[in-house]
């Protein structure tokens, strides 16, 4: 799982300054229904629950959902998915655009039984993206509920990911990730934050590859990516970035962020506007 915000426990989050009610408790209005909103920095839904199916995406920013025992990322490449009567709680360290489709409990039978991320596809992304510049669409038409119908299934074979940046609860990992979510830019290898928690290597190899499900330095770079949205979105420059990111250069950056997002760093800046 991912670390998360403060009190993950209910209530109002320690740090969130925007307290968001959820739009829906009881039923829904349609057996579809998309939604989309802006949220400013530190903002949070509260947790809750509901009987139907719910598809999370980020437009700009990064959202979080925190369940119970673990905590989900959806940069703008990903989405979480969420299937009936699982509890949780959305919330965003910075502003953020994002959407939920919601799913009534029937029409779910099809897509995944486990809270999961997954992996947009450039033509679900642009459906989204229609969603949101026609929010004026009447949510009962014909044509409109065609249409979330083919989002659906493009929902049910987006490939999962389960979470884009797992954490692990193991004493001796989790002070190395908890080190590194502190300074992104330590570029110390692994085998010298073995030598600082006092164990092997190689103990830190396989607990990576246990907890994380990917090697060390995989997990790094999905880091440092996430630490990288939001300074490209409050517009600061990629010399700058990259130096904060512990990158020597800003090619070297680059290449990174277009090898774990599929775009560059300006790219994905111009995308957030």
């Amino acid at each position: 799982m991912t670390v998360g915000i403060g009190n993950l426990t209910g209530g109002k989050p320690d740090g969130v300054a925007h307290f968001r009610d959820v739009p829906f408790r009881d039923a829904l209005p349609h057996p579809l229904y998309f939604r989309s909103a802006q949220m400013p920095e530190n903002a949070s839904y509260p947790r809750h629950s509901h009987p139907w199916g719910e598809f999370v995406y980020s437009y700009s920013g990064m959202m979080e959902v925190s369940l119970n025992d673990a905590h989900y990322l959806a940069p703008p490449q990903y989405a979480v998915w969420l299937p009936p009567h699982v509890e949780h709680r959305g919330l965003n360290r910075h502003a953020a655009v994002h959407c939920s489709l919601y799913i009534e409990p029937a029409r779910c039978t099809g897509l995944p039984q486990e809270t999961t991320a997954l992996e947009v596809s450039p033509l679900l992304r642009a459906m989204l993206e229609h969603l949101r510049d026609h929010t004026g669409a009447d949510h009962g038409a014909a044509a409109h509920l065609r249409f979330l119908e083919v989002v659906v299934d493009l929902v049910a074979t987006a490939p999962k990911v389960g979470t884009y940046l797992p954490w692990s609860t193991d004493p001796v990992l989790e002070r190395v990730l908890a080190r590194l979510q502190e300074n992104p830019a330590d570029n110390r290898s692994l085998a010298e934050h073995a030598r600082l928690c006092g164990t092997a290597e190689r103990t830190l190899i396989r607990r990576c590859l246990r907890d994380l499900g990917m090697p060390f330095a995989e997990w790094k770079q999905r880091l440092r990516v996430v630490k990288a949205m939001p300074m490209l979105e409050a517009r600061r420059t990629v010399d700058h970035i990259s130096a904060a990111l512990g990158y020597s250069n800003a090619s070297s950056f680059i290449a990174m962020f277009k090898r774990m997002t599929g775009m560059t760093p300006d790219d994905y800046r111009a995308s957030t506007r």
